[in-house]
């Protein structure tokens, strides 16, 4: 797939609403990755907010809702809310059209949780370093990210999209103050979760 990527996402989504494939990111149902972390720490949100980047048609911010967070879900899709807001007509997450290279500045440090998955390597890799910037900014003080990303080696070219991350990829999340507090590359090896935090 060649073209800018955010013209190709929508079109992707349109498709599927269409009859077409569904796209090919979309799990169905919360991602596992994000739901063996949550079950690890025993995850509860107690009212406070979480955030998903990229959201789709909803499915993790559906399941951050149910462990308690206020949750604000964005993507770049049109298509992608529109269907997110049908697909779950009772919700309580708010569904929001947002560019990551454009977000609100009242988001800045907001967020108790956010969840970044697959977002970032959607986007050609000369956008990688900024998109990681601008979500790293929305974590609120005591905070955490957590990044789900496929991996790829050091010196390993891809076409794209996607852009798997790189190690120095998902480390450049740790930036204005965000630390990272754990690396892991898990699914035997394909895939970087990774845990940032902010201190209080």
């Amino acid at each position: 797939m060649t073209g800018d990527p955010s013209n190709m996402f929508e079109a992707i989504y349109a498709g599927a609403e269409a009859g077409q494939a569904r796209p090919p990111w979309d799990h169905g149902a919360a991602r596992p990755q994000l739901v063996e972390w949550a079950e690890e720490q025993g995850l509860a949100g107690g009212g406070r907010e979480a955030l998903v980047v990229g959201c789709g048609y909803g499915a993790d911010a559906e399941y951050l809702a149910q462990l308690g967070y206020r949750t604000t879900g964005f993507d770049f899709a049109p298509t992608a809310i529109a269907a997110a807001r049908r697909k779950h007509p009772a919700s309580t997450v708010t569904y929001l059209v947002a560019d990551v290279l454009d977000l609100p500045s009242d988001w800045h440090g907001r967020f108790d949780l956010v969840v970044e998955s697959l977002t970032v390597q959607s986007m050609p890799p000369e956008q990688h370093s900024s998109a990681a910037q601008a979500i790293a900014a929305l974590v609120a003080p005591g905070g955490t990210l957590l990044v789900l990303a496929t991996a790829r080696d050091d010196g390993v070219e891809v076409a794209g999209p996607p852009w798997p991350l790189t190690r120095g990829e998902v480390e450049e999340f740790a930036t204005g103050g965000l630390e990272l507090r754990r690396v892991e590359r898990i699914e035997g090896g394909g895939w970087w979760r990774a845990e940032l935090a902010r201190g209080v």
